[in-house]
């Protein structure tokens, strides 16, 4: 099918040992962290269960994000942590010393000084590192790609942070950040890694684990199947890497990483398999705006290169219809509501049990009426009138 295209990891069958990086013991320490903050509080694990039914597998479950910190998506959970990482680093603390209140103590405020935390980001990240800095009593500053929604820009703006869509697509956008970063002596917070910088996207896949974390206190039963969506992989890194320590040995789940075709940077590295990371250049105009990044994390594509067992790029319309398919789920589940790419990896997965000119892949990725399937919604509607357009008014349905 056009822009609809899967390949199996033959490398995941090697499995090594488990990444200790993104071990539970790792995860507890996040969790612990994050639960410092008062508005912490788990969000929700949905069962649906008469879905489940109608797509003809023994159980399908969703992490729902949008609850998260109340900044409707997840990724607060990484910029957070790094930050929160990074000052103990400059006070001496361990993370398990700290807590949100003892770092905006002002023993800790005397000891640090100001600081601007910089970033880029289309929306979720860099409003998190904005609330994070907030919270903190520090200052950020944030750029975002071209096409940007202004929603996303003044929910930014609102933490209090000096916010601006350039003329750039994301990964150039993450080239400013740095730039202004060794001009002024900012932070970067930036999730995706290069040479020389390593810690802080590491700590931001560390904050990650949190929600493996609590999906292991919630699920009721061994997911067989993880679908993941991904930009520059870190995010999907994080989970693969904790879920292949949690269910080690032939215990792990199938592991399918999902991504844009119009920006697939995993997808062709996978495909590739010549040791070199494959980037894509251009504007990468995707309706899933938060995984349009061209240039893997080396720390991320570290870990799927040997854990992640199939990598799927999709056509804009599995993003779609996992949008619509949540907020209308089959009668007596929980609807839920996802944006244009918290609902990837569960869209990509619903069109592989729906169409039947993916019947193949089902195969390939041995689904059956057995199978216990994972997802995690990592957004809401953080762009109200595209969620709208999508979900009422029908805008990227197949054609």
């Amino acid at each position: 099918m056009e822009n609809f295209d899967l390949i199996l990891n033959k490398k995941a069958k090697e499995r090594r040992e488990g990444i200790s990086s993104f071990s539970v013991e790792e995860a507890k320490k996040a969790h612990d962290f994050h639960k410092t903050f008062p508005v912490y509080q788990k969000t929700p694990l949905v069962s649906l269960e008469k879905l489940a039914e109608k797509l003809q597998v023994k159980s399908i479950y969703l992490k729902d994000e949008s609850y998260r910190f109340g900044l409707n998506a997840f990724k607060v959970l990484g910029g957070s942590y790094a930050i929160a990482k990074e000052i103990g680093k400059r006070i001496e603390k361990d993370i398990t010393e700290l807590t949100a209140e003892s770092i905006l103590s002002a023993e800790t405020k005397a000891q640090l000084g100001d600081i601007t935390f910089v970033t880029a980001t289309d929306g979720n990240h860099g409003r998190g590192v904005a609330w994070t800095a907030n919270q903190l009593g520090q200052r950020s500053v944030v750029y975002m790609p071209k096409g940007s929604a202004l929603e996303r820009l003044e929910n930014i703006r609102k933490e209090g942070a000096e916010a601006e869509i350039t003329d750039m697509n994301y990964d150039e956008a993450v080239r400013l950040a740095q730039k202004m970063a060794e001009e002024k002596g900012w932070v970067v917070v930036q999730d995706t890694a290069w040479e020389g910088y390593e810690d802080i996207p590491l700590w931001i896949m560390q904050g990650y684990t949190t929600m493996g974390y609590e999906i292991m206190e919630q699920i009721p039963e061994r997911p067989t199947h993880i679908f993941l969506q991904a930009g520059v992989g870190s995010m999907a890194g994080a989970m693969t890497g904790f879920f292949s320590n949690l269910y080690p040995g032939e215990e792990k789940p199938i592991i399918t990483i999902v991504e844009p075709a119009k920006a697939d940077c995993l997808f062709r590295t996978a495909q590739a398999d010549d040791g070199k990371l494959h980037i894509v250049t251009g504007d990468m105009d995707t309706i899933m705006a938060g995984l349009a990044c061209g240039e893997p994390c080396t720390i991320g594509w570290d870990v799927l290169k040997g854990y992640a067992d199939a990598f799927i790029r999709c056509p804009e319309y599995a993003a779609a219809d996992g949008m619509r398919i949540l907020a209308a789920p089959a009668k007596g589940d929980t609807p839920v509501t996802a944006g244009e790419s918290g609902a990837a990896a569960f869209g990509c997965m619903a069109n592989i049990l729906l169409d039947e000119n993916l019947a193949e892949w089902k195969k390939l990725l041995q689904l059956d009426e057995s199978s216990r399937i994972l997802c995690i919604s990592t957004e809401g509607d953080t762009d109200k009138q595209n969620y709208q357009d999508v979900v009422w008014r029908g805008k990227y349905a197949k054609a």
